[in-house]
Formats: structure tokens, C-alpha cells, sequence
């Protein structure tokens, strides 16, 4: 398998989505509901689904059918036969859950662990759902709004100090003492009937309060919740297009509103906190957290070669950005999945070995399997490792995901 193949994703409706940026990007009118995600990728929940000269295959039956050539032989050797990389479009209206991810030794452990229990994958209480660990990063399309680890605990005291509510106090005093762990575990185990009123005082508090406001906000999409202390003790950060995130384990983050371009590793590993109204297990969240102070990891992209590049430590994926106004080689680098994000970017193999001219031009969405697409905004395609070097053509903007 050698060609480029233009992708169909599917879109995840999340209540938090957006009814309009999905469908804005790809040029359609809003949604009758929300749509949250986009998915691109080989995720068994979600998968996308390829256009071949055969028919349409799911990308997790190409890569079964040719693991080495759609892969290659380096991500083969350290990942398996599987995509260790999950892109999306992350549109949210509403803010996400408070959340951690695991590490791969945690998300090996605990996926063994709930099956020893019986626990079915599809369970709503299931914690694990994969043995993988879900590092990632998100890109901001537009001013995005994000909570990313915890504050030092002196600064997180003197602020909720400084709100005047006196049912605030015991948590004062143990962030005063550095006790960031037992201030989290003794907010998510306060019963109903002191929970409810502290979070509603606080909520009034932070109102009145232009610096904290968007704690009010919170408070108004999930009153009594005790995420909404947690979430001042957080880092806030807002997000400038092409500035982007990096989450590692074991880090508290809520994504809060905006629009952007995800990858992460293949996984649905997440242990929720607050905010939300999905299954909170707060023993094994308080086992993955990290309670240590962490300033958001922003990264901002580094220039090789006309292509722009967002380092982090994953190895499980690497995401550039290319703001292309003309032509642009790119090598071969194992599999990769192409998002047009604007304007119209035109994709080729590239000739090798003096072998002729491309194939024949194929329109994004056009049946048959080919050596060319165009890619218009919110359309993407997978070229597999076997596809080798690419040549991109055209005015506009387009992310590529591939293997770390």
C-alpha cells in the first residue's frame, strides 16, 4: 500500500461541544447538536475510515492487513501493530472534566487489574479501558482557555484566603503546610451537605471578583462541585493561535473553551476530578495525581526546514504545522495523517528514483486510491510509511501527525 488515502472521521458529540466550529472548518452549516471531537486515527472506538480503490477499510484493517507497510518497520518495532497516535479538532463551548491521565506503568496495571475484576470494557465505571497512556498536546486555532497543574500551595492559600469565606479554612491551613494531596482528597470526599453550600460561597466570591470570574462561571455550569475549588488552586492559561500544551501524567488539567488541533496517544485512559458528570473513581484519582507545583507546559512550534515543530517528550506522536505558500518537501517519517486547517494544500508522493510524474489528481472524497489529494479546510488524509517522501503544493495551513 503505497498511495495516499483521503480519510472519513467521525465526529464525537460530547455535550460540551460546539454546534458550529466542526462544521465551520469544514464548511458546513452548524449542527443540530454539539459536536466535540473530531477523530483521525486507529482508536477501536472511533475509527477512521479510509477511501481505497477496493472500498472503504477502517485504518485499524489496514494496518492488520500490512502492519509493516502501513506503519513502517521502526514504529512496528516499538509501538506494535497498532497507530500510537490519536489526532483530533477539540471544539468545546462548555469546560471539560478535571482530569488526569496515567503513566504507562499505571495504565498497564490498572487495565489488568479492572479486567481481573470482570469490570466490561463499555462499563460506565470502568477506569481503564486500554493498557496505554495518554501524554498530549493541544494547539490553539484560536484563543483557548485551558487549567494546566497546580499552583505553588502558598500562592493557591493566600488566594483562597483572600475570598473571605470562612468554610475555606481547613483547606487553607494544609495548603499553608505544602499539603496540596490531603487538601484535594478531603475537597472531593466533603459530604453533600457541606460541599454544596462551601462551593456555593465561593462561587459568589469569585463573581464579585473580575481576576475570577471564570471560577464563577464554572460554578454556574456545575454548582456544588468541589472542582471548582480545586480549579483555583490551578494554573489558568489562555492559549494564542499556535501556541500549544503539553499534559503529561499524572498532571490536573480542564480544557475550558476554545478550538484546537489534539494529539495524543492512542488511549481513553482518564481519571476524573470534578466537573463533570461521568464516573469519578477518587481513590485511584488521588493514586495517578500529582500534587507537586507544575507551570503549564506551553510550547511554542521551532522552525526545521519550513516545517514547524512542536517538541515534547512523547514518543508516541510528534505534530507539526506547515503554513505553506507554495511547495514543500517532506521526507519520510513512518505513518502520518494530514489536517488541512485553511486554504487549500495539495498532496503528492514524490517521485523516487526517477519514476515519472505523480498519478492521477483525485479530489478529496472522490472514490479510488491515487498519488494525489486536495485538502480543503477539515479534510485530511493518511499516508502510510510505504507511501514514502511527500511534496506538499498550494497556499495554506496543515497540521501532520506522526510517530515521536
Amino acid at each position: 500500500m503505497t498511495a495516499v488515502l483521503p480519510m472519513t472521521n467521525p465526529i464525537r458529540p460530547y455535550a460540551w461541544g460546539s454546534r458550529t466550529a466542526i462544521a465551520a472548518l469544514q464548511g458546513r452549516e452548524p449542527a443540530a447538536g454539539p459536536e466535540a471531537e473530531l477523530w483521525m486515527g486507529a482508536h477501536p472506538a472511533s475509527p477512521s475510515v479510509l477511501t481505497t480503490r477496493g472500498g472503504p477499510i477502517p485504518l485499524p484493517d489496514l494496518i492488520a492487513g500490512d502492519p509493516e507497510g502501513t506503519l513502517g518497520a521502526e514504529a512496528l518495532g516499538r509501538f506494535g501493530p497498532r497507530l500510537p497516535f490519536l489526532l483530533k479538532v477539540l471544539a468545546a463551548d462548555e469546560p471539560l472534566s478535571l482530569q488526569v491521565h496515567p503513566s504507562p506503568e499505571q495504565a498497564a496495571a490498572g487495565f489488568e487489574r479492572e479486567n481481573r475484576a470482570g469490570i466490561p470494557l463499555g462499563a460506565p465505571d470502568r477506569n481503564y479501558r486500554d493498557p496505554y497512556a495518554k501524554p498530549e498536546l493541544l494547539c490553539a486555532l484560536e484563543p483557548f482557555e485551558a487549567l494546566s497543574g497546580f499552583r505553588a500551595p502558598a500562592e493557591s492559600a493566600a488566594l483562597l484566603e483572600s475570598l473571605g469565606v470562612p468554610a475555606l479554612e481547613p483547606t487553607v491551613k494544609l495548603l499553608s503546610a505544602g499539603a496540596v494531596h490531603t487538601a484535594v482528597s478531603e475537597l472531593l470526599t466533603l459530604p453533600a451537605a457541606e460541599r454544596e453550600p462551601l462551593v456555593s460561597a465561593v462561587a459568589a466570591a469569585c463573581a464579585a471578583r473580575e481576576d475570577l470570574v471564570w471560577a464563577a462561571g464554572l460554578a454556574g455550569h456545575y454548582p456544588g462541585d468541589s472542582g471548582v475549588v480545586i480549579a483555583l488552586c490551578m494554573n489558568r492559561v489562555v492559549l494564542a493561535p499556535g501556541e500549544a500544551m503539553y499534559v503529561p501524567a499524572g498532571q490536573p488539567h480542564s480544557y475550558m473553551r476554545g478550538v484546537g488541533v489534539e494529539i495524543m496517544g492512542s488511549s481513553d485512559n482518564v481519571l476524573r476530578g470534578g466537573l463533570t458528570g461521568k464516573h469519578i473513581d477518587i481513590p485511584e484519582l488521588l493514586a495517578i495525581l500529582s500534587p507537586e507545583p507544575a507551570e503549564p507546559a506551553v510550547v511554542r512550534p521551532a522552525a526545521r526546514d519550513g516545517v514547524e515543530v512542536y517538541e515534547t517528550p512523547a514518543a508516541e506522536f510528534r505534530l507539526s504545522r506547515v503554513r505553506l505558500d507554495g511547495n514543500l518537501d517532506l521526507p519520510a517519517t513512518g505513518p502520518r495523517i494530514l489536517l488541512s486547517v485553511a486554504g487549500t494544500v495539495t498532496v503528492r508522493r514524490r517521485p523516487r528514483d526517477g519514476q515519472g510524474n505523480p498519478g492521477d489528481r483525485l479530489e478529496h472524497g472522490t472514490p479510488g486510491e491515487h498519488d494525489e489529494i486536495a485538502l480543503a479546510p477539515g479534510a485530511s488524509a493518511f499516508a502510510p510509511a510505504s507511501a514514502g517522501p511527500l511534496m506538499l503544493s498550494g497556499h495554506g495551513t496543515v497540521f501532520v501527525a506522526t510517530t515521536g
